[in-house]
């Protein structure tokens, strides 16, 4: 596979495509799902990751809600931003003209790994008035400590300049075993089209490449410095095996906000939502019922 994923060569097959639209928007061309009737709920994913990755819960979630899932700016069949915008204010500001432009103000935001950061900093840039509760899967919000600290940025920088690192790592993707350990590597276990659904994008030099730009614009201390302020209730889902963002980041985060309750998901790992989404969907659910109690949830 080259190049940029082609909606017309590689959609065949795609995890929910049948609700699958394309929408020009900010200069970019956006890959989006929308399916379902309710209260308008956005549906973000982490790094590296796609719509693939609601395979199983925005069937779910449909039910009870306008379920609406982008793939994010240089993943999956969506566009890449410019260098300069792949930042967390960049990301959150593309999302929410997404959103002004389908005139779909999400009420409730479930954003995974990353897609928690972007969650918060709309709804901390008043991009988001509507939203009323927000939910964390195994949420990304605080930045590396120490040496990684310092470090880790400046590789993510490095790396994403290279334009023969993206076609390397598609290239090494193409070994089903690299994909299964990747994944393995989360402290997760997803079944075989999960795995497969990864390795397609993981086999796209230009998924690739805008993973690592996201990485390497990211800046968390800034959001971090602002969490205290995020007046929204909150609740933190993590899986307890999580050897990709520990679960006492999620206890850590918690403490710092004003309405906040961490929920853990024992035995699962990064990817909970994408091993239990009948548990999640009922734990968002009741999430939203409790924030808006006199408004339908999600079955």
């Amino acid at each position: 596979m080259n190049g940029r994923l082609d909606w017309q060569r590689d959609g065949s097959g795609w995890p929910n495509g049948g609700c699958s639209r394309f929408i020009d928007v900010g200069g970019l061309r956006w890959h989006v799902q929308c399916s379902g009737q309710g209260p308008v709920l956005l549906l973000l994913h982490g790094t590296g990751a796609a719509t693939h990755s609601w395979r199983g819960l925005l069937p779910l979630l449909a039910k009870g809600f306008t379920v609406l899932a982008p793939d994010l700016p240089g993943h999956g069949f969506t566009a890449a931003l410019p260098r300069a915008q792949c930042s967390l204010p960049g990301m959150a500001s593309a999302v929410a003209a997404l959103t002004q432009a389908l005139d779909l103000a999400p009420q409730l935001i479930v954003g995974h790994s990353a897609g928690a950061a972007i969650s918060a900093q709309l709804v901390l840039a008043g991009a988001a008035p509507a939203v009323r509760q927000l939910v964390w899967l195994n949420g990304a919000l605080l930045p590396f400590t120490g040496v990684a600290g310092a470090v880790a940025p400046a590789m993510a920088r490095w790396l994403s300049r290279s334009a023969l690192l993206p076609r390397l790592a598609a290239w090494h993707a193409r070994d089903g075993g690299a994909v299964q350990r990747l994944i393995d590597s989360t402290g997760s276990r997803l079944d075989a089209p999960g795995v497969a659904a990864y390795g397609r994008l993981l086999r796209c030099p230009a998924h690739v490449a805008g993973a690592l730009a996201m990485m390497a614009g990211w800046d968390l201390a800034p959001l971090q410095a602002r969490l205290p302020r995020l007046d929204r209730p909150v609740l933190l889902l993590h899986g307890s095996a999580d050897r990709t963002v520990p679960l006492a980041q999620s206890h850590t985060v918690a403490a710092r906000l004003p309405h906040a309750r961490v929920h853990p998901l024992p035995g699962l790992g990064h990817l909970a939502h994408e091993e239990q989404p009948a548990r999640v969907a009922a734990l968002v659910s009741r999430a939203w019922s409790a924030a808006s109690p006199h408004e339908p949830a999600g079955g």
